[in-house]
């Protein structure tokens, strides 16, 4: 078992409740993984995506923080390519400074998914190319060490110990490695490609003044209930919203379990939904906590990032409570 967990939640919205809730939602949440002992809470980054209310990561990690008081809080992650790296240095120093030692900075090279989301962010896809680079400068921006520019300084993170992530999109194990950087990677259905991700960046890390040996946080859902099929329940809103994103262009809102049970689904619609439900961590305690210590055994992940979304938010903080007493992180009469 993977002993230090930690939840990324993606502000899912759901049917028939406004966006805005959804960003309460993820603030709420994150007040129930700090009381449950969780150790890190991490907000993302997606733009113009029906289903996905968090567009704008450190603001809403600025509410996390500023409603917790243990919990470190960061983001999974700032998508550098969409963003100047002086910038993103400027809003992670003043994270910083507000929440000492509390802010992590998670970070990926992907860019907007649609050509219309590009070019409103002022981007293409080539930017995706210059991830590398941006990164180096992002963490020159923070140790004083970036040339580029030398009577420029970001204030107030200069100086500041920000700790960065990188996630394991496209090239990116082959970068944090390279930077001695920790290493998040996902999904946990893929487990041979992850396995080879993470045996490769562990081949190729170089210490860095960032991390002297490899660090790596495997990222993936997991849904825990009283029984098999009450944890498979969890997981179908967001199976469909996979399913119908491929067949209709669109990520949707979560819509009920039983709603969704009762859709007439087209051939291929029932194939990509029943494919979303399949290879992840779930069921009773006793059966999630055998699967958490495959994953452990297989990966040598030294953290479990969870990233369940569902619609039924009592399901899901039942869920979150479950595994986080199956792991000790509280006793069995806790919250």
């Amino acid at each position: 078992m993977i002993r230090k967990l930690s939840i990324l939640d993606r502000s899912r919205t759901r049917a028939g409740h406004p966006a805005p809730q959804a960003l309460r939602d993820t603030v709420e949440l994150a007040r129930a993984a700090e009381r449950l002992g969780y150790h890190r809470f991490w907000v993302s980054e997606h733009h113009s995506v029906p289903g996905v209310a968090g567009s704008a990561p450190t603001v809403l990690a600025a509410a996390v923080a500023g409603t917790t008081g243990r919990i470190r809080v960061g983001t999974g992650g700032v998508m550098l390519p969409n963003h100047q790296p002086l910038v993103v240095a400027e809003q992670f120093g003043v994270l910083e400074a507000l929440f000492p030692g509390r802010i992590d900075m998670g970070l990926g090279r992907s860019v907007g998914f649609t050509g219309g989301i590009r070019r409103a962010l002022g981007r293409d896809t080539g930017d995706a190319d210059r991830f590398e680079e941006q990164l180096a400068e992002l963490l020159g921006w923070l140790d004083g060490s970036q040339r580029a520019h030398p009577q420029v300084h970001a204030r107030p993170a200069e100086g500041l110990r920000i700790p960065p992530y990188v996630l394991a999109t496209g090239e990116g194990a082959g970068i944090a490695a390279r930077a001695g950087l920790p290493l998040v990677v996902g999904d946990l259905r893929a487990r041979s490609r992850i396995v080879e991700i993470i045996e490769g960046y562990r081949k190729e890390f170089r210490p860095s003044s960032w991390g002297a040996e490899p660090y790596v946080v495997a990222s993936g859902t997991v849904a825990v209930a009283a029984t098999p099929e009450a944890a498979r329940r969890i997981l179908v809103p967001e199976a469909w919203a996979l399913a119908h994103s491929r067949t209709r262009g669109s990520f949707p809102p979560l819509r009920p379990a039983e709603e969704v049970e009762a859709l007439v689904m087209t051939p291929k619609e029932r194939e990509l939904f029943e494919g979303a439900l399949e290879g992840h961590v779930h069921g009773t305690e006793e059966q999630v906590a055998a699967g958490l210590a495959e994953v452990a055994e297989l990966t040598g992940a030294d953290e479990l990032l969870v990233t369940t979304s569902t619609y039924d938010r009592t399901a899901l903080l039942d869920s979150f409570g479950r595994l986080a007493r199956l792991a000790g992180l509280t006793s069995p009469a806790g919250p």
